[in-house]
C-alpha cells in the first residue's frame, strides 16, 4: 500500500558549481547559484496531496544540504515511492543514487522522469534498478496512475515502463490529450517551499519571484535541439484557461510575490493572451506583480498586442535568437527569418518591455565567421537599445532530439559520454575548435558590456529594487564568463 510521496532532487556535489536542473531546457552548472521552480513536478506533489497521500517535497539543491544528510533525511522518512527529475548530464549519477537508495529503502519504489528518460525510458531500466520510468513530460498525471495503479484503484496511463518479475515492460507511449490542465489543482506553494527559489534567480527584478506554466509547452514546439520537443511536441500543445491562469496570479499575490515568470515554452498567444492581460486589468493585478515570459521574436506582430502585455504588468521577454544565419535558423526548424528579427525586438522594445535574448555557438555547419555574425548582431541590437539583456549557451545533442539524430547519422558526436553534456565543452563536431567556442560564448556576454550599456543601466535606476537587480545581474554575468572559461 502506497501512502507516502517524496518528489525528490538529491545533491548532485560538483566543483562545477550548482545544477540547473529542475523546469529547465538545457541543463548547466552554474558558478552562482541559481533556482528554479518546477512547476510540474510541484503539480504532481498537489496532484498526490489532494488524494490523500502524504507528499514529501524534497528538493535538497535548493536547499543546499549536503547529499549525506540528504540521504540520512530520506531514509528517516522511508517514503513508499521516490520520483526524481532527471537530465542528461547528470542521468549517470542518478542511476547510482537510485542504486543506493534501493540498498538502503529495499521497500520503495523509485521512479525517474525527464527528458532524457522519456528518449531513452529503457536504458535507465537496464543501467539501474529504477522500478519506473516515466516517459512522457506529464509527471503530475503519469506518477498519480503509478501510484493508483500499485493501490490497486486504476491502471498504469500510457507512458510507463517497469519491471514485471525479470521483464521489462511499458504501456505504450503517452499521449498528452488524455488529460486538461484544468483538471489539476491549484499548486500548493507552501507543500513545495516556493520561498527556496524566490530569490537566487536572475530573472527576477523584483523578489520574492514566482513561477507558473500555463501550457505545455511551446505552441510551435519543433526547434530540433530542445530537449523539452521529447515531452511536450508542439503539435500536442495545450493550455489551461485563461481565468485558471489568473486565480493562480492572484494566489502568488496572496504570498506575497512581486514577479512571476510565466514559464511556458512560448506564452499563449491570441484570445487567450487577450483573455489574459484583460482579466489582469480588471482584477488590478497590473498593480500589485510583474509578469515576465517567454516568446517567439515573431510570435506577435501587432504592436497592439505588446502595448496591451506592458498595460497589464509585463515587463521581462525572453525571445529565442539562437543565430543570426538563416541557414542555422532553418537547419534548426526555428521557423524565423533574420530579417524579422530587429523590427521584432524594435517592436516589443517600443511598447516599453525589457527584450533579453539567447543565443548558442558550436553549430556544425557554422563558421568562425557565422558565429560572428551573431555577436555582430547582438552587439548592434544592444547599441540600438532594442534588448536589455542576453544569455549565451555552448550549442548541446540532447538525446531524442532531431539534432541529436542529424549528428548520430552524420557522424558529429565527439563523444557519447553523457556526464560531458554539461555545456563546460563542445559535444559536437564542428569548424570551431574547444577553446573558439568557449570565448566566442563569452564574447556574446561581453557584447552588451560597454561603457554606454553601463551608463544606461545606471540612469535607468529608478528604485532600491533596480539597484539590487543591477548588482545581481553584474554577479550572474560574471559567472557566466566563468562558466564558459576556455582554461576549463
Amino acid at each position: 500500500m502506497i501512502k507516502t510521496v517524496s518528489i525528490s532532487y538529491p545533491p548532485l556535489e560538483s566543483e562545477k558549481g550548482t545544477p540547473l536542473l529542475s523546469q529547465n531546457r538545457q541543463f548547466q552548472w552554474f558558478t552562482s547559484p541559481t533556482y528554479i521552480y518546477p512547476v510540474i513536478p510541484a503539480y504532481a506533489a498537489t496532484l498526490l496531496k489532494s488524494q490523500g497521500y502524504q507528499v514529501y517535497w524534497d528538493d535538497a539543491i535548493a536547499e543546499a544540504i549536503s547529499y549525506n544528510n540528504w540521504l540520512k533525511r530520506i531514509i528517516k522518512r522511508h517514503p513508499d515511492i521516490v520520483a526524481m527529475e532527471t537530465k542528461t548530464p547528470v542521468v549517470k549519477r542518478h542511476w547510482k543514487i537510485v542504486n543506493e537508495l534501493k540498498l538502503a529503502l529495499p521497500k520503495s519504489k523509485i521512479v525517474l522522469m525527464g527528458d532524457h528518460v522519456t528518449a531513452l525510458p529503457e536504458e535507465s531500466m537496464i543501467n539501474s534498478q529504477v522500478d519506473f520510468v516515466i516517459a512522457g513530460g506529464d509527471y503530475d498525471f503519469i506518477l498519480s496512475s503509478v501510484v493508483a495503479k500499485l493501490n490497486q484503484k486504476g491502471e498504469f496511463s500510457g507512458g510507463v515502463w517497469y519491471r514485471s518479475e525479470k521483464e521489462i515492460k511499458n504501456t505504450g507511449s503517452y499521449d498528452p490529450h488524455t488529460h486538461t490542465l484544468d483538471e489539476l489543482p491549484m499548486i500548493d506553494r507552501r507543500l513545495t517551499k516556493w520561498k527556496n527559489y524566490a530569490y537566487e534567480n536572475g530573472n527576477f527584478k523584483h523578489t520574492p519571484g514566482a513561477y507558473m506554466m500555463s501550457g505545455r509547452d511551446c505552441w510551435w514546439g519543433r526547434c530540433t535541439f530542445c530537449s523539452w520537443t521529447t515531452l511536450f511536441p508542439g503539435s500536442k500543445f495545450r493550455t489551461r484557461s485563461a481565468k485558471l491562469a489568473l486565480d493562480e496570479v492572484g494566489s502568488l499575490i496572496d504570498l506575497g510575490v512581486k514577479e512571476i515568470m510565466e514559464d511556458s515554452g512560448s506564452l499563449p498567444i491570441g484570445k487567450w493572451l487577450t483573455e489574459f492581460c484583460a482579466g489582469m486589468i480588471d482584477r488590478g493585478y497590473h498593480k500589485k506583480v510583474v509578469l515576465s515570459c517567454n516568446m517567439r521574436i515573431n510570435g506577435i506582430r501587432n504592436p497592439e498586442t505588446w502595448k496591451l502585455m506592458k498595460k497589464a504588468g509585463f515587463r521581462f521577454i525572453l525571445f529565442g535568437l539562437e543565430s543570426a544565419n538563416q541557414i542555422t535558423l532553418d537547419r534548426i526548424n526555428k521557423n524565423l527569418k533574420v530579417e524579422e528579427i530587429t523590427p521584432g525586438l524594435k517592436m516589443c522594445k517600443e511598447a516599453g518591455l525589457e527584450p533579453h535574448i539567447t543565443t548558442m555557438i558550436g553549430y556544425p555547419w557554422e563558421s568562425y565567421k557565422d558565429a560572428r555574425k551573431t555577436i555582430d548582431l547582438a552587439k548592434e541590437l544592444f547599441k540600438k537599445g532594442y534588448v536589455d539583456t542576453l544569455q549565451a549557451t555552448i550549442l548541446i545533442p540532447y538525446p531524442g532530439t532531431p539534432l541529436y539524430q542529424y549528428c548520430q547519422k552524420n557522424g558529429l558526436l565527439k563523444f557519447t559520454d553523457y556526464d560531458r553534456f554539461d555545456q563546460r565543452e563542445q559535444v559536437m563536431k564542428c569548424p570551431l575548435t574547444g577553446t573558439q567556442v568557449k570565448e566566442l560564448t563569452q564574447d556574446l556576454y561581453r557584447s552588451f558590456i560597454t561603457p554606454k550599456f553601463i551608463f544606461k543601466k545606471i540612469v535607468a535606476i529608478r528604485n532600491f529594487d533596480d539597484i539590487k537587480f543591477l548588482f545581481r545581474a553584474t554577479g550572474k554575468v560574471l559567472g557566466h564568463l566563468t562558466d564558459f572559461s576556455p582554461n576549463d
